[in-house]
């Protein structure tokens, strides 16, 4: 259902793109930009101030920006494929994912059935809950829970072993949280969040028939049960750490952590094949939940599944449990003002469990093989260049620098769409009844992705859809991954000049590339094991540099006393920087080869539309709410730092727009991080 607590270890950039090689003015809108702004003092106002107070943030969205409208270009596209696929479901080929899709959209939007439904669907679930009594109960209703693919202590994946990448093991991973991190649980900061947190599960028991001073008593039942949870539970900084995610286990080595748990009956009901051990992530964390099913009260256990049953169900049911789910996570949380429209929640269920099949049908209509092939081409200049950059680092040794340039050369790109599309057939949808398709997408998916467990690793394999407006690195299958929906028009422009398109594909490409060697890439090897390859010296060199980019970012602030975490955003903002320098040097080989294109256009050098490209796709606002639970648990930084803290720490920037020493975007001596 809705919050899975899954935890996958690819790096996403959150980003908009463009790319091209021919001039075209109208690429990039001059009068958008304020000459009345030194970029020297603030770049990002300089590229982005006027845009953004011409663009306030939609009332059924926390930001706005060029990222976002991209997005919602995606969704229009979707929308259309959806809409006619449901007109169309009855004349589809029976079984086809057209069929499906449309029955599974059809479902969704159909307001009357949805709230005849009221919450009939969980029914069963909640009468069963309320017939557990014992350890043995609890963790028969987890084990049975997440074999239809929901989670709601701990989470359950299929990835690659850490230790040997060619091969999938079984993951464990703490959950359980109904508010973003644990911070949320402890600090006074977040007590009148608790409150109202506290008051939305009330409600949502009243909602299912608990009168209202017992929903109350259980409410209080429920945040206590989390918040021992959540002393247990990791920050989202400390999972950053590999040696946070991974923990291999005999079955005899897990049940000393967690005696009261038979994780072979476990995984055996999950239809998974483990058979040397599985990846227990956070030993402390199964250790509180297994000591928790013997000495947590019966009634607390029932208050805590009955909750998140009908919580994670919300989204799903009728009008006033969808309301309610919105009043608490997306008003309350992150300051939403309005719900977003029905077609749209239902396409993000969709995207959710059918995405791939969405995407074949997404791809048919939006992305033309001759932009794969474009696109093929850029990532080929880029790749050459962080190469060359690599072999020319003054800072690290031969021996380390044959290991990095070894794992650069397995590197694989992957462009738009997956080469072979999965099967849908074994997935049952119907016209008439969403709860229902959405259980079963739910899971199906599951099953799909647990059955990899024992198998070889597929590395062509996609982690994200086509229509997603992404890009991503995973480091365990080393490849670098760019998804249709981001390589489209306006930001994937065939028109556009080379400043704008190495400032704006080059940089994300680049930017893929150096997760491959952000703080957290680095320490896994060119077959993507968990594995080093550094020396010492020039490990404790890296950590030297970037511990100055943490120092950088740490003193960005967001909002009035909250600062960036620099440590949480240290992978992000290693990309960035690495990815900007390798996409500068790829501009200046691609403008020696062509010295006709390096010339002014509307006024500006190549590489001054370069960097303001660079800068344009960060452009945006967010509403306080929202950043304030992005500082907590995202690991990227805020937008308008991304579009300055590379930049200010390029010579190359300084010298296209003649600024002087002590301008806010010159950083100079210890304050200029070079790290790729």
């Amino acid at each position: 259902m809705k919050r899975k607590f899954l935890q996958p270890l690819a790096v996403a950039i959150s980003i908009a793109l463009s790319a091209g090689s021919a001039f075209a003015a109208s690429s990039f809108d001059v009068s958008e930009l304020d000459t009345k702004i030194n970029p020297c003092n603030d770049f990002n106002d300089f590229v982005n101030a006027k845009w953004v107070a011409k663009n306030p943030i939609p009332a059924d969205r926390t930001r706005w920006g060029a990222f976002d409208q991209l997005r919602e270009h995606s969704l229009e596209t979707q929308h259309d494929i959806a809409e006619k696929a449901s007109k169309g479901a009855e004349q589809a080929k029976a079984g086809s994912i057209e069929q499906k899709i449309g029955w599974f959209y059809r479902s969704g939007i159909d307001d009357a059935a949805v709230e005849k439904a009221g919450y009939t669907p969980i029914k069963p679930d909640l009468t069963r809950i309320d017939g557990l009594k014992t350890p043995a109960d609890f963790f028969s209703w987890i084990t049975d829970s997440a074999a239809r693919g929901r989670f709601d202590v701990f989470s359950v994946a299929a990835l690659p072993d850490f230790k040997n990448a060619s091969t999938q093991i079984a993951y464990t991973f703490q959950g359980g949280l109904g508010l973003p991190t644990r911070d949320y649980y402890d600090k006074p900061d977040y007590a009148e969040l608790r409150d109202a947190y506290k008051a939305h599960i009330a409600k949502v028991l009243t909602l299912i028939g608990v009168a209202d001073a017992d929903a109350k008593k259980q409410a209080e039942q429920v945040l206590a049960f989390e918040t021992r949870l959540a002393k247990a539970s990791m920050l989202p900084v400390e999972l950053r750490d590999p040696a946070n995610q991974y923990h291999f286990v005999t079955f005899a080595e897990a049940e000393k952590v967690t005696p009261n748990i038979s994780w072979q009956k476990f995984f055996t009901a999950q239809g998974a094949d483990v058979k040397d051990g599985f990846s227990l992530s956070q030993p402390k964390f199964f250790a509180e939940v297994d000591a928790m099913l013997k000495d947590v009260p019966a009634d607390q256990w029932r208050a805590f599944l009955r909750f998140h049953t009908a919580d994670s169900a919300s989204p799903y049911l009728s009008k006033a449990f969808a309301d309610e789910y919105f009043a608490f996570f997306d008003q309350k949380l992150n300051g939403q003002k309005e719900q977003r429209v029905r077609w749209k929640r239902v396409l993000d269920a969709i995207n959710e469990n059918m995405g791939m099949a969405l995407g074949e049908m997404y791809v048919a209509v939006a992305f033309p093989p001759e932009s794969k092939a474009r696109a093929k081409e850029l990532v080929a200049n880029l790749q050459d260049a962080l190469k060359a950059r690599i072999e020319k680092l003054d800072w690290m040794s031969a021996d380390t620098k044959k290991k990095a340039i070894e794992k650069w050369a397995t590197f694989l790109p992957k462009i738009g769409y997956p080469d072979k599309w999965r099967d849908w057939s074994g997935v049952k949808i119907v016209p008439d009844n969403y709860f229902a398709n959405v259980d079963a997408a739910t899971k199906y998916e599951y099953e799909y992705q647990i059955a990899k467990v024992g198998k070889p690793t597929d590395r062509l394999e996609w982690g994200m859809t086509p229509q997603t407006v992404n890009a991503y690195y995973n480091p365990t299958d080393n490849t670098i991954n760019f998804p249709a929906a981001i390589l489209q028009v306006p930001f994937f422009d065939a028109k556009a000049d080379d400043g704008i398109n190495y400032g704006g594909i080059g940089a994300v490409i680049g930017h893929e590339a150096t997760h491959g060697y952000d703080d957290q890439g680095s320490q896994f090897d060119a077959k993507g094991n968990n594995e080093n390859w550094w020396t010492k010296d020039d490990r404790d060199k890296f950590d030297a540099r970037t511990d100055r980019l943490v120092k950088q970012f740490d003193a960005y602030e967001p909002l009035p006393g909250k600062h960036v975490n620099g440590k949480l955003t240290l992978g992000e903002n290693i990309a960035d920087l690495g990815g900007l320098n390798v996409a500068y040097d790829a501009l200046q080989v691609a403008l020696k080869k062509n010295p006709a294109e390096n010339k002014k256009i509307d006024g500006y050098t190549e590489d001054q539309r370069f960097f303001m490209n660079f800068a344009r796709v960060w452009r945006g606002n967010i509403l306080p709410q929202r950043q304030e639970v992005l500082l907590n648990a995202d690991p990227h930084a805020p937008a308008k730092f991304r579009a300055i803290a590379a930049p200010s720490n390029m010579p190359a920037f300084a010298e296209a727009f003649q600024c002087k020493s002590g301008d806010v975007m010159v950083r100079e001596g210890d304050k200029q991080v070079k790290i790729w």
